[in-house]
């Protein structure tokens, strides 16, 4: 795994050795370096966590070198190995849609937030047994395949669960080492860690309401709604895009704006990973299909599909759903009844027009906000149009014609605004 910065990148040859640590380059941060950065900027995080981490793994490695190697190198590994870095993305041109160039302190602040995602992708996916994750096999049965031949045991089970705890607890420990030794703009610094600190207590008050519905199979659709706005709209879009509003130090008016248009793409971008988690292809979403049903996820798509049944009497269609959602040995043939109870209710359609609008509406506010025809505002509004969009639909799967009572569409739309998501 290579954890040293590239000599020969032009990003690595603008910022000095140390840089990786204080996020101090001079006196004021430099435009040209950031027009560097704009040209690519998950490249940019990419090596500045390769920097970060490399001194990580190595503080690790003095404490001992089975946990750096097992534990360390593996969360770096992870982290590295990520995704798209949409946060770090929108955090970046959030900032510069602002104005700002503060290069290396938005690249720290991405890479924070990078590891943030590792440790809830880890504990997430011991929370829910899950097996693969980015096409791999999750962090907590890699770490439990050190027992060798005792790794699917019970025994191995649990020491791989209980690591792989450990292992996100670390990357958490990294995200707050890495934003408290950022240097920030002075006039900026209390604003932006209280939002780091209020990001963080946001997720893991998702995670457990999320956990908490699995438990009770107890879920309206505001509850979903609030919780798809906890677990997922507010730590993944809302405020990367609110931490680059005031690295940029924007005024009220933007921040606000921002924050909105943040929150109604996250919310759709939550509804649509129902939908995937459903319906998706895992060759393109990397996980099994029909998970979110196996685990009881208390999802909005599911509160409506209930709220549909119940206002037309369908007790064939909530029969199907009692008797499916939380079962965790649910077959192909019971997860095509699910689908087609989703699709016959009408739950389908109406979470996906949900989600179309919730995107209008994030770019009508970012519209408001900032120039959408400038270079940086136009790049973040393509960024907030990928979010809520998510990916290419799935087609519709064919069921019999069962149109939904006219009044359980009518009935969500109030659904939202008691669970107190929107802006």
């Amino acid at each position: 795994m290579g954890l040293s910065l590239p000599a020969d990148h032009a990003f690595a040859e603008s910022v000095p050795r140390g840089a990786a640590r204080t996020g101090l380059r001079g006196s004021d941060p430099s435009p040209e370096e950031a027009q560097i950065i704009d040209r690519d900027v998950a490249d940019g995080v990419r090596q500045m966590a390769e920097a970060v981490l490399a001194e990580r793994v190595a503080e690790a490695a003095a404490y001992d070198s089975v946990f750096s190697e097992e534990v360390a190198r593996r969360v770096a590994d992870f982290t590295l190995r990520g995704g798209k870095r949409m946060r770090p993305r929108l955090l970046w041109w959030a900032m510069r849609a602002c104005g700002a160039a503060e290069t290396a302190a938005a690249l720290r602040l991405g890479v924070g937030l990078e590891l943030i995602q590792t440790c809830a992708l880890i504990q997430d996916d011991v929370m829910d047994r899950s097996r693969t994750r980015r096409g791999r096999p999750a962090v907590h049965l890699a770490l439990a395949e050190r027992l060798g031949p005792a790794a699917g045991s019970g025994r191995g089970e649990a020491f791989g669960a209980s690591a792989a705890v450990l292992a996100g607890d670390l990357a958490l420990v990294w995200a707050d080492d890495t934003v408290a030794e950022t240097f920030l703009p002075p006039s900026r610094q209390r604003q932006i860690r209280a939002l780091w600190r209020a990001m963080r207590g946001e997720m893991v008050a998702g995670q457990y309401l999320d956990l908490r519905g699995q438990a009770d199979g107890a879920a309206s659709a505001a509850g979903a709604l609030r919780i798809a706005c906890l677990k997922s709209a507010l730590y993944s879009v809302e405020r990367p895009m609110a931490l680059g509003a005031a690295l940029a130090g924007a005024d009220e008016r933007t921040a606000d704006g921002l924050r909105s248009a943040g929150r109604y793409a996250g919310i759709a971008f939550q509804l649509r990973d129902d939908l995937l988690g459903v319906f998706g292809d895992p060759e393109v979403t990397g996980k099994p299909s029909g998970d979110d049903i196996r685990e009881g996820k208390p999802t909005y798509l599911l509160a409506v599909a209930r709220a549909c049944a119940a206002a037309s009497d369908d007790r064939r269609a909530l029969a199907v759903l009692d008797r499916a959602v939380g079962d965790p040995d649910l077959g192909d043939e019971g997860l095509a009844e699910v689908r087609a109870v989703l699709e016959s209710t009408g739950a389908r359609a109406q979470v996906e027009d949900r989600a179309r609008r919730l995107g209008e509406l994030a770019a009508q506010r970012l519209a408001g906000a900032v120039d959408v025809d400038a270079h940086a505002g136009g790049r973040l509004l393509g960024l907030l149009r990928t979010v809520a969009g998510g990916r290419p639909p799935v087609p519709p799967v064919p069921v019999a014609a069962h149109p939904p009572h006219p009044e359980a569409a009518a009935s969500s739309a109030p659904a939202a605004i008691e669970g107190g998501c929107f802006p």
